[in-house]
């Protein structure tokens, strides 16, 4: 079926591209192949883990984050050579690398080759996931590229909800290495859609001519929109108390909560959550705007937070139905704030839409890298850490919204 799909894809015709539902669906399948990349290997963090003698499961969480740092640096390369070469090519040369990187966490001896493999992978998959972000800001603005940014990711959501599943599936019938296989595939399936279906959408006037200070003049250029910063900002405390999440939930799941084979399900349903969020934020935005969403859930974040410290601190943990009820309170307030700090962000910087994908998504992941690894590593006995580090997050998220003084008009 695969060599199927791929046979018709070689011979489609490159056509314009006028369908915005295909457009959706092709930005949404480059930004899962970064997905895929980081949840499928949950649930075989143990087992390779054992593979290259780790210590502990602390030392299996840096698997995750590793590939968001590699993510972070990542983009600083892709961002300014799209905005000169153009966004397809240089989502190729990314492919590449990550190719070279999955084989090398295949291979990998030891603890250290494996996160320079991640890394890696991140830098690879930087490519995609920054460009397709440019990619919707070259074609679409305000709340309506806020508004196609929901669907995107809604889609995009479905990837972490059966991406375990897969995993454990892979895992437990081909072992782990099968897991970084499967990714290839995926990759593979997708650039050649990208080749075939996709016209290039960077305008030849938009293009720079590279030089080693188109970073140095965007990074100028970036700095002169406080919303740009404030947002970015945000961005990373939301991303570093999501994060969080994924690099421990196989140490809450499996080894507190002894939920070894209902692992995938229980993380696809909270990853569901946060899919109904970004689908019913897609309808909402036109209608009360980024802002105001991202005020209202901002604040339901800091309030589910000081709820469950206020019942659970210095406590053993819940019982799982009500600790899934609260980590899906979170993750729906989570989705609503995702797209839309993204696409305010982005919103002023049109003229520079590469690079200043490239800065945002660099910025918020260098700050939510070690966020995420400081309250990770006091995840041992209960989960009360994870929502101390929500709380805090979200409540510097408030914090940045009343300094904000933007005008209503300039970000709707």
């Amino acid at each position: 079926m695969v060599f199927l799909v791929l046979s018709l894809l070689l011979c489609m015709p490159q056509i314009e591209q006028k369908s915005k539902l295909e457009f959706i669906a092709l930005m949404a399948s480059l930004m899962s192949m970064v997905a895929l990349a980081i949840d499928a290997i949950l649930p075989a963090l143990s087992p390779i883990g054992i593979t290259i003698q780790t210590e502990n499961e602390a030392q299996n969480q840096l698997l995750i984050t590793m590939i968001f740092l590699g993510l972070g640096f990542g983009q600083l390369i892709t961002g300014p050579i799209s905005d000169s070469l153009g966004r397809k090519p240089v989502i190729y040369m990314g492919f590449i690398v990550f190719v070279i990187a999955s084989f090398l966490c295949v291979f990998a001896p030891t603890l250290e080759v494996m996160i320079v493999g991640r890394i890696l992978q991140g830098v690879g998959l930087s490519s995609p996931r920054t460009i397709s972000i440019a990619m919707i800001r070259d074609r679409f603005s305000g709340n309506y590229m806020a508004k196609i940014m929901s669907f995107v990711v809604a889609i995009f959501i479905l990837v972490p909800i059966v991406a375990p599943t897969i995993g454990k599936i892979m895992l437990d019938n081909y072992g782990w290495q099968s897991i970084f296989y499967s990714q290839l595939i995926l990759g593979v399936f997708v650039l050649l859609w990208l080749w075939r279906r996709q016209p290039e959408t960077l305008s030849p006037d938009h293009k720079k001519k590279f030089k080693w200070h188109l970073f140095v003049s965007g990074t100028k250029e970036f700095m002169k929109y406080r919303q740009a910063i404030i947002f970015t900002v945000m961005s990373g405390f939301v991303m570093g108390s999501f994060m969080v999440f994924l690099s421990t939930s196989h140490q809450i799941f499996q080894i507190q909560y002894q939920f070894v084979d209902e692992f995938p399900y229980l993380f696809g349903a909270l990853a569901f959550t946060v899919g109904i969020a970004t689908f019913a934020n897609g309808n909402l935005v036109l209608k009360y705007g980024m802002l105001r969403l991202v005020q209202v859930f901002s604040l339901a974040f800091v309030v589910v937070s000081v709820l469950y410290i206020a019942l659970y601190f210095h406590k053993e943990n819940p019982p799982i139905y009500i600790l899934m009820t609260f980590f899906a309170a979170q993750f729906f307030s989570i989705g609503f704030l995702f797209g839309n700090l993204r696409s305010l962000a982005m919103e002023p910087l049109g003229h520079i839409a590469g690079i200043g994908a490239a800065i945002n998504g660099f910025l918020s992941t260098v700050l939510a890298v070690p966020l995420a690894s400081y309250i990770g590593s006091f995840v041992h006995e209960t989960v009360l850490p994870i929502f101390l580090g929500f709380a805090i997050c979200g409540f510097l998220s408030l914090l940045l919204l009343l300094f904000l003084r933007t005008p209503q008009k300039a970000l709707n």
